[in-house]
């Protein structure tokens, strides 16, 4: 049994406290907000996020964030990356240099363009990196909370630390896989967000299931250019965090990036969605990847558009004229030429 703190009591870190707390951990989850501490406490419920899982009585919860570094042994960080930055700036000093550290926080910082794990270089400097994991992949967080299987997979640099988070959230029901690909494996969780706001515009839009196979397609196609782009490798945008994540969040209406996708392409406007609906990590990252695009001199259709859609200067129908008016070549041609490339610069 380890005791573990988990930072951040959204629905993926509600679920993710709640599975440890199953697993036998002794879990402590921190939350910004006092109506869900209030709430476990008194209710052993989240009254916020997943508010119909009765949590464990071993998850205890706190809003203080000394009380909840203090005496672990592993860091569970479950923080929207808009503010990832911010928090963990704060709680640096609280964070003890031996503590193993997992990262969850699918997205990619607008003001930088760095991924979460280089965020967390920043403002961790005296928390050794390989120490830290991060962990992605296809897992809706109320199917988590109640026990489905799912598969993830942990990256981190340091195998025998990635193997120990490995072991810590294995459960007959949850399978995470390793892989040393810290770069890819974020990506691929961080691009998928955007895909995933296409893929629900387009059912909105009533273009049928063979236009919504081509934008996951085509998506797997533009997270391979991101990734390549930033040194990850292709093959991860293969694997669970990447086509994985992105089959799920595109055909399921448990994805928020998806929900915001369809409303949109019902007729809402960005402004009016984007008041209704909890964080969608897509809407953030969308800028993020498309400042990518910029900077590498990418070809990145679906995940511009979506940037454009977002903020207003496009709208969905003239976006589904606009890609579908685009010139056509070999499928693959864009990847293995970019691959190429990168492959003989390193």
């Amino acid at each position: 049994m380890k005791k573990i703190a988990v930072i951040g009591a959204g629905s993926w870190g509600t679920a993710l406290a709640k599975h440890l707390a199953d697993a036998g951990h002794s879990v402590l989850l921190w939350a910004y907000e006092t109506e869900v501490v209030e709430g476990v406490r008194r209710h052993r419920k989240n009254p916020l996020f997943l508010s119909d899982i009765l949590l464990p009585s071993s998850l205890q919860v706190t809003s203080d964030l000394q009380e909840a570094l203090s005496q672990v042994s592993c860091v569970v960080s479950v923080i929207p990356s808009h503010v990832l930055r911010a928090l963990w700036k704060k709680a640096s000093p609280l964070l003890l240099p031996n503590i193993l550290f997992v990262s969850c926080t699918k997205g990619i910082e607008p003001k930088t363009q760095k991924l979460m794990s280089q965020v967390l270089d920043d403002v961790l400097p005296h928390h050794p990196s390989s120490l830290r994991v991060v962990l992605s992949g296809p897992s809706f967080a109320k199917e988590v909370a109640a026990g489905l299987p799912t598969s993830v997979v942990i990256a981190g640099e340091d195998r025998s630390v990635t193997e120990k988070i490995q072991h810590l959230f294995r459960t007959q029901s949850f399978l995470p896989f390793t892989s040393d690909d810290v770069i890819g494996v974020q990506v691929g969780g961080a691009v998928k967000n955007v895909i995933a706001i296409a893929a629900g515009m387009s059912d909105g839009l009533g273009l049928g299931a063979n236009a919504r196979a081509a934008i996951v397609t085509r998506g797997v196609y533009e997270t391979m250019k991101v990734g390549i782009a930033l040194g990850a490798k292709r093959l991860t945008m293969a694997g669970l965090s990447g086509l994985g994540d992105l089959v799920l969040t595109c055909t399921g209406p448990l994805s928020r990036n998806y929900s915001v996708g369809r409303a949109l392409g019902e007729g809402k406007s960005a402004k009016e969605v984007l008041g209704e609906h909890m964080v969608a990590e897509g809407v953030v990252t969308a800028k993020a990847v498309d400042d990518v695009r910029v900077k590498h001199h990418l070809t990145l259709p679906i995940c511009n558009a979506i940037h454009r859609i977002l903020s207003g200067e496009l709208k969905p129908d003239r976006a589904v004229k606009e890609i579908t008016s685009l010139p056509l070549g070999d499928e693959l041609s864009g990847i293995l030429q970019e691959g190429e490339n990168h492959e003989e610069e390193k």
